[in-house]
């Protein structure tokens, strides 16, 4: 809460969008602007490194019925024929994302953002999501990636277990530390054991502690 300050006027998502769809945008590019791009195209870098077709970018289907595979346990959906490539997708990169974005990044944003949008940020360790899925790629033989590639990814790794939330600014980066305290629980119903806040359960180290609600 007390980055707040450190960041206003600092552009939005929007104001992002504006400036991309702008034929002339004025100026020089803010930051936040630069970073999207080159993680964009890292990303794209990544996927094309994989030795198989990326649910990432193209959602696989079963060949018959033309339905999206189902979300089952690892072994369970193995053994119901999903391929490799999507459970390794369901239960990392999709599990991760339900729990780090909706679980805690999203709920915390809708807080800070009730009187007015938050600037563009990354998000540190809730980052993690497409980082730990295209690192697990790697690890298992499933991704080639350039050394250029390998060593950017490291670095968004990096970013992820050393820091949560940042903003990045023309003088200035604005880096919030992690969380001094975070307790969490099972999300229902979830086959990847995904979790969520408890409605107590985030302490930042300057005292501040949202209230979350379901």
């Amino acid at each position: 809460d007390k980055a707040r300050p450190l960041i206003t006027g600092w552009p939005t998502l929007d104001q992002l969008y504006e400036r991309i769809r702008d034929p002339r945008p004025r100026g020089t590019p803010p930051p936040a602007s630069d970073i999207a791009m080159i993680a964009s195209q890292l990303r794209g870098a990544l996927s094309a490194g994989v030795t198989h077709t990326d649910p990432e970018l193209t959602p696989l289907r079963a060949s018959k019925t033309k339905q999206p595979w189902p979300e089952l346990a690892p072994l369970s959906a193995l053994d119901s024929g999903v391929p490799l490539a999507v459970v390794l997708h369901q239960g990392v990169r999709t599990a991760l994302h339900r729990s780090l974005a909706h679980g805690y990044y999203l709920p915390v944003r809708a807080i800070l953002a009730d009187d007015s949008p938050l600037p563009v940020c990354w998000y540190g360790q809730q980052d993690a999501p497409w980082i730990a899925y295209y690192d697990l790629l790697h690890r298992l033989g499933l991704a080639r990636y350039g050394p250029d590639e390998a060593e950017h990814l490291d670095a968004w790794a990096g970013l992820a277990r050393s820091c949560g939330w940042w903003w990045p600014g023309d003088d200035v980066c604005v880096v919030v530390d992690r969380p001094e305290a975070i307790r969490t629980e099972p999300v229902p119903g979830t086959v990847h054991d995904q979790v969520r806040l408890q409605p107590h359960g985030l302490r930042y180290r300057d005292g501040w502690q949202p209230l979350l609600t379901r």
